[in-house]
Formats: C-alpha cells, structure tokens, sequence
C-alpha cells in the first residue's frame, strides 16, 4: 500500500491495519474523563520511529546548517507547514499521529527520556464523539484549551515508560518535539462515539445504588444492634450519612460502562459483554 522509498531518511515503520482499545469502561465518576471506553478501527498506516530530528526538519524545509539531536521549540503551525512540504512526496496524508495510532505502535517507537511530544488530537474532557476509525480529534475546541494538544511524555529516567499529558501548542517549549504519520487520505463520514450520555439513566442507576450502598445500610445497622428507635428518632442523621457514604463510594465504583466500537456492518453499536 506505501511506497518503500524513504528519501529523508526518516525511518518509517509499517504498522498494518489493527484494532486498540482506548479509555476505559470503569463506572466510578473519577474515571469520567476517560470514559467511554471505545474500539478503534486503524488502516494500514506508516509512522517514523524517531521523534522528527534537527537535521531532517532542516533538510525538508530548506535550512542551511546541521545540528544533531531532536527538533524542539515547535508548535503545531510550524508542524503543518513541515508536513506540507513533506507531503510533496507522497500520495497519502502526512500529518501528526492520532492517539490511537501512537498507541497502537507504541511499542515499536523511541522517543528520548524527559521528552514530549505532540499528537494530533485537540484535548478533549471525555471520549464521547472519538473517531472510531483513527483519524485525529480536531477543530472541535474553542477557547482557550483549542491550541492544546495531547501529547505522550517520557519518564525522565526509565525508558519506554509514558504519560499522556497537555501541551500547548501554539507556544514553543524546550524538549518538546514531534513524529509524523503518513495516513491513507478517507473522505467518508466519521463514526463516532455517541456525543452524549443517557442522562435519565445514568441518574436512575446512581439514585438505586446510593441507596442500596449508604442509605439503606445506614438505617439497617442500628436496628440490626437493636437501636430500632434510632433508626426512627435519628432519621435525618442516618439519611444524610447514608446518602454521604452512597455519593463518595460512587466516585470509585459503580458497574462498568458500555464500550462503543463498529460492528460488522460498519454501524456504531455497544460491544456485548
């Protein structure tokens, strides 16, 4: 599907067409940014190894000089204009890599310890309304958040250890660098993750499991030690300790939450269990 040739040097590794997983399906409220949990459907894509290096960026833009090292002090419209050049020699897009598809590589990349680069997926505050197909989440932020980026950081001591960050970027940083992918170009519609929660239902779930988790063994417990009166002279107090208790255990647990993907027809649907 991609050409072989590689005249920048900029050791491109074929990943072929796979599915990953990204976020998570853990029901507890301080998993919601990652939430939903969602089936990524990749093409055949080629991905570089190496962070973009000062050499290379000077060789495809047309810079006089040589340097050794990773190219940094970046920030996304000097990438666009580098992959526009770049894309002079080859008939697919050339572009940042999607979360998605830097996950799916991921164990075949290098990038140096204590360095960050950038993706191509505007942050975001959730999952809901991701691309299942791999292509980049863009142009949907506004404000100030819309020049950030996600971005996955090296450990500054332990190699091949990473964490998805924030990164501006309209505003160049020492040590942050990027790759580039080369992308089949699609002009069908995006499918999606649902843009939104089923409110009445999730409020249904959260109103049964307060009560069955804090409320109802709060008024148990006393008539359980035989402080039945209690449970009817202290009401108020066993309520609002019962729905205190039921609230904070929600925000570590509640059931998993559905996981979205595309089914055989190509339509999104919820993965069965």
């Amino acid at each position: 599907m991609f050409s072989s040739q590689d005249p920048h040097g900029l050791n491109l590794i074929e990943i072929e067409s796979c599915e990953i997983f990204l976020g998570t399906d853990k029901g507890g409220w301080v998993h919601a940014n990652e939430r939903p949990r969602h089936l990524v459907s990749l093409p055949n894509y080629q991905i570089t190894k190496d962070v973009i290096s000062i050499n290379q960026f000077n060789k495809i833009m047309g810079i006089d000089g040589k340097s050794e090292g990773s190219k940094d002090m970046v920030t996304t419209e000097i990438i666009d204009d580098f992959c526009k050049k770049l894309s002079e020699h080859f008939e697919h897009n050339v572009r940042l890599p999607s979360q998605s598809e830097w996950e799916a590589a991921k164990e075949k990349l290098s990038l140096p310890m204590g360095w960050t680069e950038l993706l191509a997926d505007e942050v975001t505050g959730n999952h809901r309304g991701a691309p299942l197909d791999g292509r980049p989440r863009i142009g949907e932020m506004i404000g100030p958040l819309s020049g950030h980026r996600t971005s996955q950081s090296a450990h500054p001591t332990k190699q091949g250890v990473y964490a998805r960050v924030t990164t501006p970027g309209d505003r160049p940083l020492p040590k942050v660098g990027f790759r580039i992918v080369i992308s089949p170009k699609r002009t069908e519609e995006v499918k999606r993750v649902p843009d939104n929660a089923n409110l009445i239902s999730n409020l249904k779930s959260e109103l049964f499991w307060i009560s069955l988790i804090g409320v109802i063994p709060s008024f148990c417990i006393p008539i359980i030690r035989g402080f039945s009166s209690y449970a009817i002279d202290g009401w108020a107090n066993l309520l609002f300790g019962g729905l205190c208790v039921g609230f904070v255990s929600g925000a570590f647990w509640r059931p998993r939450r559905a996981t979205w993907h595309l089914d055989e027809n190509g339509d999104v649907t919820r993965m069965k269990d």
